[in-house]
């Protein structure tokens, strides 16, 4: 399964060695807990959640197949926010609003 969830991620996004996938195996459930670069977590996440939802379709018809597991749970960890550009963050302090 994290062989799966590993290719697919690293050929969606933009940064494939930033890609980790980790297994987590508790009470019969199969967790794998996807990150990546926070630039491409739109990538993953796709339009409206459609192509995080295809994945994890993949995954279930994978899991029906192959695996004795009862269930296989895809997340996706945010590592924090994207980088900003300079241009972006306010040289000085905003005015504090007069009460």
């Amino acid at each position: 399964m994290k062989d799966l969830v590993l290719f697919i991620a690293q050929s969606l996004v933009t940064k494939p060695d930033a890609v980790v996938v980790l297994e987590v195996e508790q009470d019969g459930a199969l967790n794998l807990n996807l990150t990546v670069d926070p630039e491409d977590m739109g990538i993953i996440i796709g339009k409206s959640g459609q192509t995080i939802r295809a994945i994890r379709k993949l995954l279930f018809a994978r899991a029906m197949v192959e695996s004795d597991k009862k269930r296989v749970f895809l997340n996706l960890i945010e590592t924090g926010s994207p980088k900003t550009l300079d241009s972006e963050v306010p040289s000085e302090p905003l005015p504090e609003a007069n009460k």
